[in-house]
């Protein structure tokens, strides 16, 4: 066990944000759970991570910044017991491991309901706790296969993965955090706490609602071919003269007319139907070909600001200089290095950007002294 004087930083600011006093006892895992805690984190809310002892002095990732690592050997009785003491004092835990992990360690939700009835015990997998696949490994794009979501992304010929943000971090981390703040206001209404089961599988199957509804109005044809696949040549990117990228989103008629006098293409385009989708493909070459004699600049400059329905499509390193991004203070300087600031905005309870992720353990003595709990003999 460790307490290092670099972590200290933690309790040198009280907890900000509207979720400040709400205590949330994670256990580590990997991909979006740790998303999840950076979320709460940064809402407020007060945080402690149980890291593997055997991984103490480790640096996690950036996603598990501003939450206090304690480090337990978890096969330890006595560490199970400092881990129970914790839920006794929590609001709501969270945990990411296949279906039974944590019942094996003596830590499942009947043993932690028993000693903090209105615990919220969140738990995330990919394909739920029960099922025929609870037990199988999978990843993202595997969930998002499930669901329905894989195959409605990319082009006509094939599916294109959506990095992982429909699966783990979009039907994962989100409905992590919104099923743990729902269940916090339910306890805090009822008394009783309960068992959060949150599947990725349907999470990004929820993302989908439009589309399930489209399919069944028989209003959803092959991917790649509907408004907003990239099918629609009024909605999508387009590679201009310098070889980098625009997007247009001119869905609504007024704004479709903009675009077409600001491309040059009003004349040309005058008699054609703006969602007859036999005539799409031809004025996609159309319009491709328009943009491509343009550099992006050039097309910011005709097009940014206006309701054409615009932005130059920037890559990781550009967005955060974007001008609009620069006056909003959308990107944040944290550990040396520039990333996304805290969302959504709480004009008057402001949440703030969680601080570096301390070393696994550093934080171990001064967190379980924090809440009350002694910690095990190591």
């Amino acid at each position: 066990m460790s307490d290092d004087a670099s972590s200290r930083d933690s309790r040198d600011l009280p907890p900000a944000g509207p979720l400040r006093g709400i205590r949330i006892v994670e256990f580590a895992a990997i991909g979006p759970a740790p998303y999840a805690g950076q979320l709460l984190a940064e809402l407020g809310a007060d945080i402690i991570r149980i890291d593997r002892a055997e991984r103490a002095g480790q640096k996690p990732g950036i996603l598990s910044r501003g939450r206090r690592s304690v480090a337990l050997d978890l096969k330890q009785p006595a560490a199970i017991e400092t881990c129970l003491s914790l839920l006794e004092r929590a609001d709501a835990c969270t945990e990411g491991f296949r279906p039974g992990v944590m019942e094996r360690l003596g830590l499942g939700p009947e043993t932690a309901l028993a000693r903090n009835p209105k615990l919220v015990y969140t738990r995330m997998t990919g394909w739920g706790q029960t099922g025929p696949l609870a037990q199988a490994a999978g990843h993202d794009l595997n969930y998002i296969s499930l669901s329905g979501a894989a195959h409605a992304i990319g082009s006509p010929e094939a599916p294109v993965p959506p990095l992982n943000l429909v699966g783990d971090f979009g039907g994962g981390s989100l409905f992590l955090a919104m099923g743990l703040l729902a269940g916090v206001l339910n306890a805090r209404a009822t008394g009783a706490g309960q068992v959060v089961d949150v599947s990725m599988v349907e999470g990004s199957a929820s993302l989908m609602s439009m589309f399930y509804e489209m399919q069944a109005g028989g209003r959803w044809g092959g991917r790649g071919t509907n408004l907003v696949d990239g099918g629609a040549p009024f909605y999508g990117p387009y590679r201009c003269a310098d070889g980098k990228w625009i997007s247009l989103g001119s869905i609504e008629p007024q704004f479709y007319a903009l675009m077409l006098d600001r491309l040059g293409l009003r004349e040309r385009l005058a008699s054609v139907d703006q969602n007859d989708r036999s005539q799409w493909p031809a004025t996609r070459r159309i319009v491709a070909e328009a943009v491509a004699t343009r550099t992006r600049d050039e097309w910011c400059a005709a097009m940014e600001g206006s309701d054409v329905c615009f932005a130059p499509v920037l890559d990781l390193a550009e967005a955060p200089a974007h001008p609009h991004n620069v006056a909003r203070g959308s990107f944040v300087e944290a550990d040396g290095k520039l990333v996304p600031g805290p969302a959504p905005r709480f004009l008057s309870t402001p949440g703030r950007t969680a601080r570096a992720p301390s070393s696994i353990g550093a934080d171990t003595l001064s967190a379980l002294a924090d809440w009350g709990v002694a910690a095990p003999a190591c």
